[in-house]
């Protein structure tokens, strides 16, 4: 099946939410196209499975991500490790979702990697509104400061580091140390 090209969604401002109980599942080749979606990533999302599968994970990716953020997460699942991370998504017709991402590589019977695996589940919204869309503005603030793309996620990644060092903590302990906080 041929893919439609990707036309540019512009974002609405209006946040969609899923319930608590609801976790939004999706896997990927190695090189982030999607090979699986659950029904909730499609309710979400407002695409259909059909308009997903095959397509790269990028698609759902909102402009106030900052790239910094994917770097850290490719870095680290591309180098065998899980990560949870808090990322903004963008919906088929331009609403928003924030989730709580807890992304994996998968691997073969020989231990390598064959793609990525992610569950999504509600994000708290006291360590939202309290630290992360704060601290993405920041890096994204920065990384949109620079003309040259390369040097801005550059720049947007030292910000990102130097947050993370200065607490002492990894980027998931910096995480779950917030969610303890608010708890």
């Amino acid at each position: 099946m041929e893919k439609a090209h990707k036309k540019i969604i512009r974002p609405t401002g209006v946040e969609n939410f899923f319930r608590e109980d609801e976790v939004i599942v999706s896997k990927t080749d190695l090189k982030g196209r999607l090979t699986y979606v659950n029904r909730v990533f499609m309710t979400i999302s407002g695409y259909q499975e059909s308009e997903l599968l095959g397509e790269p994970h990028s698609l759902i990716r909102h402009p106030e991500m900052p790239r910094s953020i994917f770097k850290l997460l490719w870095d680290t699942i591309g180098s065998g490790r899980e990560i949870f991370a808090y990322v903004i998504n963008q919906c088929k017709n331009g609403n928003h979702y924030w989730v709580m991402a807890h992304v994996t590589p998968s691997f073969d019977k020989n231990n390598q990697i064959i793609g990525y695996h992610s569950n999504r589940r509600v994000p708290d919204r006291d360590v939202l509104n309290s630290t992360v869309i704060p601290l993405y503005h920041k890096i994204l603030t920065e990384e949109a400061r620079h003309r040259n793309a390369k040097d801005g996620l550059k720049s947007g990644f030292e910000l990102l580091s130097n947050a993370i060092n200065e607490k002492g903590l990894n980027y998931d302990e910096l995480i779950f140390a917030l969610q303890r906080k608010v708890t």
